[in-house]
């Protein structure tokens, strides 16, 4: 494998260059036809990126950056629109051990450590949204492949039996200024969050997004019944514009499992 900790290295030589210059202001958000926000624009990248600053040593002289993970992390304010949230999911009583030990061994039964698909809501909001009148096209950058959704926004209803894929079957629809993307049909490999949060193939995410000023909104709820007590809405995040382009991501190809020597987290989404 290219190791995760190589792989976040050249993350870091992607992004460094733009980390020193200002973000650009993304104009407020402008109504499309139908009304609705537009929420097209480049954002923040926000997964993928260790919790440190780069830091450069070159002809003796030493330079250290900070990393803009702001994207990925629980707004550190109120957000207008956002709905209550809980800090963990619930998860029933007989499965908490499992969460459990999960998480204490993340860097052993994490699949994304290991080149997996982090799914939805894993992969965090876009790097790029497209809109157009009956469909949104959302880009990411990741490790593991650089996946896209198409998400209709025509009215139709979810396939009746969809087949279980790593990103859902998704479709979309507007409430006030929000978007309300829906997703069911997932295999259950993935995690729902770091922590250890697996799920089944029942599984069903709702993803919220709307304008903030010039930032994008994104927050997320997950419903289980076969595993949690209630459904769990994640604290909302606050994705900056960017105007970084979309790089290609590294291939992936595990290699260094064999070699931990303990159960450190490895804290990359």
């Amino acid at each position: 494998m290219k190791s995760p900790f190589l792989a976040v290295a050249a993350v870091f030589a992607v992004i460094s260059a733009g980390l020193a210059a200002d973000q650009a202001a993304a104009p407020a958000a402008r109504p499309q036809a139908g009304g609705h926000p537009d929420l097209s624009g480049t954002w923040l990248f926000s997964i993928d990126l260790a919790p440190i600053a780069l830091k450069r040593q070159v002809n003796g002289t030493v330079t250290v950056q900070t990393i803009d993970a702001s994207g990925r992390r629980p707004a550190p304010t109120a957000v207008p629109g956002a709905l209550p949230f809980t800090a963990a999911p619930s998860y029933k009583p007989e499965l908490r051990a499992k969460v459990k030990d999960l998480f204490d061994h993340e860097s052993r039964t994490d699949a994304v450590f290991y080149c997996g698909k982090p799914g939805v809501p894993r992969i965090g909001p876009p790097r790029r949204i497209i809109q157009l009148p009956n469909e949104m096209v959302f880009l990411y950058e990741d490790i593991s492949g650089d996946p896209y959704r198409i998400i209709p926004t025509d009215g139709r209803a979810h396939s009746k039996d969809p087949s279980p894929t790593y990103y859902g079957h998704a479709v979309g629809r507007w409430e006030g200024d929000k978007l309300i993307v829906e997703s069911i049909g997932f295999v259950e490999e993935t995690w729902f969050g770091e922590g250890g949060y697996f799920h089944s193939d029942a599984m069903r995410v709702i993803e919220r997004f709307w304008r903030s000023g010039e930032n994008l909104v994104y927050q997320v709820t997950v419903d289980d019944p076969k595993v949690l007590t209630a459904p769990w809405t994640m604290a909302p995040r606050v994705v900056k514009p960017s105007t970084e382009p979309l790089e290609e991501s590294p291939h992936c190809v595990e290699q260094d499992g064999k070699f931990l020597q303990n159960d450190d987290h490895h804290e990359q989404r």
